[in-house]
């Protein structure tokens, strides 16, 4: 994890463990579990970039974590999402919500290099 700044404000930048390359029903769990606290307080982006599927399941993890982060008055946003995980969120409409393409948030189309995954 590390901070970083989009839009001018400050963002904790939080990637996910080089093994969870899904983010579907039996890990959303986890996810919302580990986040929760961060977003309760600070502002969080989720680099989606090691994520090659996700489920209805993973889309429900996230849209969690967005309205935690909404209830604390924080924000949560993710980044680098694959190509299909972008066409996902777009189609379930929460491509301008969680990922904003104005915000310079380009879909991930290449390989996550193995650093990324740390």
């Amino acid at each position: 994890m590390h901070t970083g700044t989009m839009d001018g404000q400050s963002w904790r930048e939080v990637r996910l463990p080089g093994d969870m390359e899904e983010l579907d029903r039996g890990s959303e769990q986890a996810l919302v579990e580990r986040l929760r606290p961060l977003v309760r307080v600070e502002r969080v982006l989720l680099d989606l970039s090691g994520v090659e599927r996700i489920d209805a399941a993973g889309i429900a993890a996230l849209v969690t974590l967005y309205a935690e982060a909404e209830r604390a008055g924080t924000g949560f946003h993710v980044a680098n999402p694959r190509r299909h995980v972008a066409e996902l969120l777009g189609l379930v409409g929460l491509d301008g919500i969680l990922w904003s393409h104005d915000a310079g948030l380009a879909p991930h189309t290449a390989d996550c290099p193995a650093e990324c995954a740390a």
